[in-house]
């Protein structure tokens, strides 16, 4: 009975596919998920080669943005909102580019080599280069 009840929850799961945070294909930088962290925090602003990095994210309220800044920048909603307040307010930092969906994410990193953004897994191709998930 509990191999069945098991077997239920397994198949009953939904599916789930991660986030991928991603640059554009011809972007040869190495980047690693802690200079990841430090572009989208303004602590640099250019990518491992030297090549200026813009970061971009979702407006807020969006599941990805919000999962983004939990898991990766290690911030809630309001920390990160908080973060940039001071940071735009002292002059010392621009926030990361706020975008509407998935796809123009997507066209964005795909089209300009100096961005940086995230999508689910589902939606990366060819045009694009996966630097990590969560």
């Amino acid at each position: 009975m509990k191999i069945i009840a098991a077997l239920f929850l397994i198949l009953s799961a939904p599916l789930y596919a991660g986030t991928a945070v991603i640059v554009n294909a011809s972007n040869n930088s190495g980047i690693d998920i802690d200079t990841v962290k430090k572009i989208y925090l303004g602590k640099v602003k250019a990518f491992p080669d030297g090549n200026r990095a813009i970061p971009l994210t979702f407006e807020q309220g969006n599941a990805a943005r919000d999962a983004f800044n939990n898991t990766v920048l290690g911030k809630s909603e309001s920390q990160y909102s908080a973060f940039w307040s001071k940071l735009v307010f002292t002059g010392r930092g621009t926030p990361p580019e706020m975008i509407e969906t998935e796809d123009e994410m997507l066209k964005l990193v795909s089209t300009n080599p100096n961005t940086i953004g995230f999508i689910d897994e589902s939606k990366v191709d060819d045009q694009v280069k996966v630097v990590g998930t969560f």
